[in-house]
This record gives structure tokens, sequence and C-alpha cells, in this order.
């Protein structure tokens, strides 16, 4: 018999993702982030997941899939926290996408870049 109550994956993909009592932030860069547009929800990201714009998800180039990464708006101070899905930016200059929930929560969905600072959740 299958569970009636079971919490779709899709559901949690969408809760933003937070901090934890006891995580060490370190720094693992500073410069321009950009975001996900709209035109490719539903493809696959490198790790196999669907990309979800309502998402807390982002794309870094090295960083481990899952690794948690607190980014903060260098131009206004808001942060959010992103779980990292996919590789990339391959923009000229990016060191980070971030998916549009994600840019909208720290004030870049506007401009569509910023100016950012990275820390790792250990």
């Amino acid at each position: 018999m299958k569970a009636r109550f079971r919490t779709p994956l899709l559901a949690l993909a969408l809760l933003p993702v937070l901090a934890q009592a006891g995580d060490i932030r370190r720094h693992v860069g500073d410069g321009m982030a950009s975001y996900y547009s709209n035109e490719f929800a539903g493809s696959r990201t490198a790790s196999g997941e669907r990309f979800d714009p309502a998402g807390f998800t982002a794309a870094h180039r090295s960083l481990a899939f899952d690794s948690r990464v607190v980014v903060t708006n260098l131009a206004n101070g808001k942060e959010v926290i992103v779980r990292i899905n996919d590789r990339g930016p391959w923009g000229k200059g990016r060191i980070i996408d971030i998916s549009y929930a994600a840019a909208r929560e720290i004030g870049m969905h506007r401009g569509g870049t910023a100016r950012v600072k990275l820390e790792l959740l250990d």
C-alpha cells in the first residue's frame, strides 16, 4: 500500500536553504553573480536535478554538489543561502549563477548581476 502523505522531492527543493546551529562560514570568493533565466526551467542540471527558478539553488565551477553557500549582495548587505546543484557559470567574469528566487531575495533580480561575497557553510 502506498503512503498517502509523502512529501514530494520537488516541494523540498523549493524550501529556502537554512543555516544550522554551529555552521561555520568559510570565505570562498568575491565577484560577480548572475541568475539563471526562466528559459532553463525544467532543464537538467549537472547534478541530474531539474532546474526550478523558485528553488534556492546555484551553479559553481568547483564547489561540491549539495554544498550550502551564503551569497551576500555587497551593494545592500542582503544575503541568501543556496545549495549548489549545477556547474558554471560560463559567462565571462562570473563566479556564481543563482536561481531567480535567490536573486530576488538579495535584490539583484532587476539588474541581473551583482557583486557578491561567497561563504561556504561547513
